[in-house]
């Protein structure tokens, strides 16, 4: 047999992908793709703390009624529309925030929303366990690059 080179995955391939996975729940299925996931992430150098415990996330299922947010989310990310976000803030503080979502990603131990928040007229990224409820709006998102809006990332040095 001869021997296939895997291509990379981009970011945002990686999030869709682990997105897609982490709301499907805990069936045959679904712990096939994860494993095939991890299989993906078996040649990446992981003695960056972030990124292992990062990656140990992509492929841990989502808790049921953070998952049925999940899927609203990312229903409204590929259609481009707007959200209307009931948020929990660190404090406490519930808000309810009208979101044009942009793409979802993984720090750490926590799911993120990364979307244009209209209300705070800015970027910003919601955890995914800190969002009460998520309803969709008939309102359309403007388009946006996701890899323009990624948190988290390192920046290159000058």
């Amino acid at each position: 047999m001869a021997n296939v080179t895997t291509p990379l995955l981009t970011t945002a391939e990686i999030a869709a992908l682990a997105l897609s996975l982490a709301h499907l729940g805990d069936g045959p299925q679904a712990i096939t793709a994860r494993r095939g996931l991890r299989h993906v992430f078996e040649n990446l150098d992981l003695d960056d703390d972030v990124v292992a415990s990062t990656l140990d996330t992509l492929t841990r299922p989502l808790p049921p009624e953070v998952a049925r947010r999940a899927r609203t989310i990312a229903g409204a990310v590929t259609g481009r529309q707007v959200v209307r976000l009931h948020y929990r803030d660190a404090g406490g503080h519930v808000s309810s925030r009208d979101v044009e979502p942009v793409t979802c990603l993984v720090h750490r131990d926590h799911w993120y929303l990364v979307g244009w928040c209209r209300t705070k007229v800015g970027i910003r990224a919601f955890r995914f366990d800190r969002i009460v409820a998520v309803e969709p709006t008939l309102a359309a998102a403007h388009p946006h690059r996701p890899e323009r809006y990624l948190p988290f990332q390192r920046r290159k040095a000058a």
